[in-house]
């Protein structure tokens, strides 16, 4: 009997969070001294910097000192793998508000003050803004790449019916409640502290260290807790951790740098907005004879995290249909805007949209329920074999998935309903939609498949916890907590979740691709297993019974006939000389992928889910809202079923916000202009559906993951896709051939463009009775 695993157990911040009193890096006491840092960026997208005049920002009042590229001790460089995005703008400018300098002051009110006092002249050049312009210029960030098999073009061709057409989708600015922010320390020796908001402490420290021109040993990053990060602290922290650690070794001062939220919007990445172009072929049952699609992916100035984003939204252009021919073709282009990074689902719902787009377009030209669509080209016996190769060993998993909720969605009464309302209402329409999902769980680099833990036991009985996985609001701490309880017997309270430190745990993967609970509660398992194990074998020794009779449970030791504590035994191993303390170390198994030639098995296994959404829609005006939504996801055997409703109900939302509200706007110069909540829509509670409805997919993992529990970080943001799907059933049922011409987001204007001209006193005249 499980005494904390797969209960819903509240978040070990909460009570701290809702009372406002767990600190964040911004709440930390300021060691005396500290220096704040502002950030000047660049007034043009593109061209060459002919003029940086600091020296009214030196005279400023409370300036310290003034931080250009040339103040960097080494190397003036952000990214982690590649030579291409600078710290600071040296030479050339590649996106507006691109970081220039930085004035490190007494206060940040006084900071902020000096850096417009900065003259700063570029030889400006004509910027690659969107997509079309960066394709046009044919710059890319990494060379382009497909998945082909068979012969596409020849399958389409012989199809009895083809259907084809672009599909644009915007970005989305991270919002994280908790802004970019870092406080570097200076230690003795060349050493550096920084406390970070990153979801990637192990990158901030090599990257901190480089720039520095020390080796890693003598930077330690350390994160208690983020507030928030969706990806936007993958790899974008380390840039103001480098400035803060920059300003914080010529000042010999510590420094702290938050960023302003519109400097936040500016100088920050969003996820990778698309251009899908694509043609499938099919017969008239609907079934997918080949499919051609194009993904072209705005990435802005430099790689960052494009290599993996738009691999995975190839990965899951498929969504959960077999291709019999396809040719998955991607283009990665440099445009002169913020290089754009990691997001929830790490280009997964650029691919399932497509994916999806593509399905109702086949429905509606053959006058079929979308939803019948989609299960006749499910993957299924015989049909199981992904574009990448790897063989879909549970789509038995998905199609009960999906039947279960077509069910207690009442999804064909529901259809018919809203077919019938539709029927008597011309302006405003309703749309339903039931979308599935399959996505894969690991990260398609294989390297960072991999976790440690420190585990510490106490001669009092309590347990130090530490790992590499970085807590973001997400419950990965009291998730990893529960597992530590749960194997040494002991109560939660007992427990001490400690900060991710790269003195505790080195060379630590990101936590993102969903994978966090999965590698660091293995990580974990093992450290605490083998303390455990050196217990046993002591308290079999010397009570003289066999291993199997000593039981830990219930915060007590059953050795053979007696019962002790768990503490007193653990000082009594102590006064053995028995170490109570561990390292754990986890690999992803199963994984192995040849890039070169498009084949392998990227995933250990896959999440699967399904959403049925309902909206309405204002034919006149372009609004909309979502009546009801329904969900059931797949999270294998739940470590914690409360966090994991509340990691679907807040994806799922935030997936809303993506495809109907957020809204990236930038000028013909470069410049964002949505910079600001003002003028950028994040949903809010009355986006939430009224009528909404989670449930949790019975069954355990398959594969052997950490007490057969399944990731649910990102999948459920693709659920949203549901919303989408529906607002272009509801545009198509008020100007049929109109939803396939509506783009993401599906805003007001967006839905009115897709509608086109529209005559209401036409439609209502339609129902007026004669004369």
């Amino acid at each position: 009997m499980l005494r904390h695993v797969r209960k819903p157990l509240a978040h070990d911040s909460a009570i701290k969070q809702v009372q406002g009193a767990a600190p964040y890096i911004d709440d930390l006491p300021e060691p005396q001294g500290t220096l704040h840092v502002a950030v000047g960026g660049a007034p043009a997208a593109r061209g060459t910097l002919t003029k940086l005049d600091l020296d009214r920002v030196r005279k400023a009042p409370g300036v310290v000192a003034v931080i250009t590229a040339a103040d960097i001790p080494a190397k003036n460089c952000v990214s982690a793998h590649m030579d291409d995005e600078p710290i600071f703008a040296a030479a050339q400018v590649d996106f507006h508000g691109q970081p220039v300098f930085a004035v490190a002051a007494t206060s940040r009110d006084a900071a902020r003050r000096a850096v417009p006092l900065a003259t700063i002249e570029v030889a400006a050049e004509p910027p690659a803004v969107t997509v079309d312009q960066g394709l046009a210029t044919g710059e890319r960030v990494l060379p382009d790449y497909a998945f082909v098999g068979g012969d596409v073009s020849a399958a389409i061709a012989a199809a009895p019916l083809q259907a084809g057409g672009t599909l644009r989708m915007g970005g989305q600015e991270h919002f994280y409640l908790e802004g970019q922010i870092a406080l570097a320390v200076p230690g003795e020796d060349g050493a550096m502290l920084v406390h970070s908001s990153t979801q990637h402490p192990t990158e901030v420290q090599h990257i901190v260290a480089r720039a520095l021109g020390v080796s890693d040993a003598f930077v330690t990053c350390e994160v208690r807790r983020m507030g928030g990060a969706f990806g936007g602290k993958e790899t974008q922290g380390s840039q103001w951790a480098a400035i803060a650690a920059v300003a914080a070794r010529v000042t010999r001062r510590p420094c702290k740098l938050r960023l302003d939220r519109d400097d936040d919007f500016v100088m920050t990445g969003k996820r990778h907005d698309f251009r899908v172009d694509w043609s499938v072929g099919f017969d008239h049952d609907g079934r997918i004879a080949g499919l051609d699609v194009l993904l072209a992916a705005r990435c802005g100035l430099s790689a960052d995290c494009s290599a993996g984003v738009v691999d995975r939204a190839m990965f899951h252009a498929d969504n959960t249909y077999h291709l019999p021919a396809f040719r998955i073709d991607s283009r990665r282009v440099r445009t002169n805007t913020v290089s754009n990074t990691a997001f929830r689902g790490f280009g997964g719902p650029q691919g399932m949209l497509a994916a999806e787009r593509m399905i109702d377009a086949i429905a509606w030209q053959l006058g079929r329920d979308p939803l019948d669509i989609r299960k006749t080209n499910f993957y299924a016996p015989g049909r199981d074999r992904t574009p990448y190769g790897q063989v879909i060993e549970d789509h038995d998993v998905g199609l009960a998935l999906i039947e279960q909720i077509e069910c207690t969605s009442d999804y064909r009464a529901r259809r018919a309903e809203i077919a019938a309302f539709n029927q008597t209402s011309p302006i405003l329409k309703r749309g339903l939609a039931l979308t599935p999902l399959k996505f894969g769980i690991s990260f398609t680099l294989a390297s960072m498949n991999q976790a440690g833990a420190l585990v510490h036991v106490y001669q009092d009985g309590s347990v130090h916890l530490n790992h590499g996985g970085t807590e973001m609001g997400q419950g990965l701490f009291q998730k990893v907590a529960q597992i530590a309880a749960e194997e040494f017997g002991i109560g939660l309270d007992r427990v001490r979740i400690t900060p991710t430190s790269t003195e505790k745990v080195p060379n630590t993967s990101p936590t993102a691709a969903s994978s966090g609970s999965d590698l660091n509660g293995m990580a974990v398992l093992a450290a605490a297993r083998t303390i455990k194990a050196r217990m046993t074998a002591f308290a079999a020794d010397n009570w003289s019974v066999p291993e199997e009779q000593v039981v830990f449970q219930d915060d007590h030791v059953l050795i053979g006939n007696q019962r002790i504590g768990f503490g007193e035994l653990a000082k009594a191993a102590h006064g053995g000389r028995v170490s109570l303390s561990s390292t754990g170390y986890y690999k992803t198994p199963k994984l192995h992928w040849d890039r070169a030639r498009g084949i392998g098995h990227p995933f250990f296994y896959y999440a699967w889910g399904a959403a049925v959404s309902e909206v309405l829609i204002d034919a006149t005006t372009g609004e909309n809202k979502v009546l009801r939504a329904d969900i059931l996801h797949d999270v294998g055997r739940s470590l914690n079923p409360a966090i994991d409703i509340g990691q679907i109900e807040g994806g799922f939302v935030q997936g809303m916000g993506w495809l109907t509200t957020e809204e990236l706007v930038f000028d013909d110069s470069g410049r964002l202009l949505t910079h600001a909540p003002s003028t950028y829509k994040i949903p809010v509670a009355s986006d939430v559906p009224a009528d909404f409805r989670v449930a949790l997919f019975g069954g355990a993992n398959r594969e052997e993951t950490i007490y057969r529990s399944k990731a649910v970080g990102e999948p459920p943001f693709m659920l949203a896709i549901s919303v989408f799907c529906a607002i272009a059933d509801a545009v198509e049922a008020a100007c049929p051939g109109a939803g396939q011409k509506l783009d993401a987001p599906a805003t007001p204007e967006a839905i009115l463009q897709a509608i086109g001209p529209f005559d209401a006193a036409a439609a209502l005249a339609v129902l007026a009775p004669p004369s």
